[in-house]
């Protein structure tokens, strides 16, 4: 029963009031896979192989059963409707809405109904159109709540401001997005051979809201975009805040800007420098923190 309910689950036809079980399934309870494949059974058997579980397996974890599960309503069928509901999403998402978040939200092809949306809305004063933050164009859409939260954010933030650690694909994050990527650093001698990107377990460190640093997927190539180094120390430091948890597990990071960390030359500069400062230490393979959990 357990395996036709996440089957129920996938499909988009139940839920639960916890994100407990989802976390189990996806934690290795179920063999490392959300969603495992499994041959069609022979017509006759479904409800046999639904009621029976193998020999030796005992009975289901407990955690994937948990909370308390309800089928969702029936999928709304009005185009309009659907893009009201996409375009408040969005709204609720990103604080300040444009034309640019769609390519990374993968809604190209939903945003003109998403915009006339937007436009009836901002007729009726539900949301506001205005040019409310630099370089993200003149088209821009905001509950009024975020608006002033902005402002409120940008007198409170001083010269600056907050340092935060994000996945490259969390909707905070405006780069890829809203805002193009800014030009990496690029150390003497050696140009930088690949570009960030809003990809599934890159990291990136925001300074005062500005791009300080992008771990790629694994920990092992760093690019830096600042060459400020109070910056670069601030970004490094939250960012080994952040690996001594545990949330990027075991982090060595080999090359910097495209170039050999362990180059006395590259060791020796600002990005190292600020890595070493912040408790990462040299061995054969880069720089790894050493007192990250595993």
């Amino acid at each position: 029963m357990l395996d036709a309910l996440w089957g129920l689950v996938w499909a988009g036809l139940v839920t639960n009031d916890s994100m407990a079980p989802l976390r189990a399934r996806l934690g290795g309870g179920s063999g490392g896979t959300a969603h495992p494949v499994r041959r069609a059974a022979p017509r006759g058997r479904t409800l046999t192989r639904l009621a029976l579980r193998p020999a030796g397996q005992g009975a289901p974890p407990r955690a994937e059963a948990a909370g308390r599960w309800s089928l969702l309503p029936a999928r709304e069928t009005d185009p309009t409707l659907r893009a009201r509901a996409l375009a408040a999403q969005l709204l609720d998402r990103h604080g300040v809405l444009t034309r640019a978040v769609a390519p990374a939200e993968g809604v190209s092809a939903w945003f003109t109904a998403v915009y006339r949306v937007l436009g009836a809305l901002e007729e009726a004063g539900q949301v506001r159109r205005g040019y409310f933050v630099e370089h993200l164009g003149g088209s821009q859409f905001a509950l009024p709540g975020a608006v002033d939260q902005l402002r409120e954010d940008a007198a409170d933030a001083g010269p600056g401001g907050p340092t935060v650690v994000l996945a490259a694909t969390d909707p905070a994050n405006a780069y890829g997005a809203a805002l193009a990527w800014p030009d990496p650093a690029t150390p003497v001698g050696e140009a930088v051979r690949h570009r960030p990107g809003r990809k599934a377990g890159a990291v990136v460190v925001l300074v005062g809201g500005s791009l300080a640093l992008y771990l790629e997927r694994g920990g092992r190539s760093l690019l830096s975009f600042t060459e400020d180094p109070a910056r670069l120390a601030t970004a490094a430091a939250a960012l080994a805040g952040v690996a001594r948890t545990g949330a990027l597990g075991r982090l060595t990071v080999n090359k910097a800007d495209g170039a050999a960390l362990l180059d006395r030359v590259v060791l020796a500069g600002p990005v190292a420098r600020a890595l070493t400062d912040a408790g990462f230490g040299v061995t054969p393979s880069g720089l790894r923190l050493a007192d990250a959990r595993r």
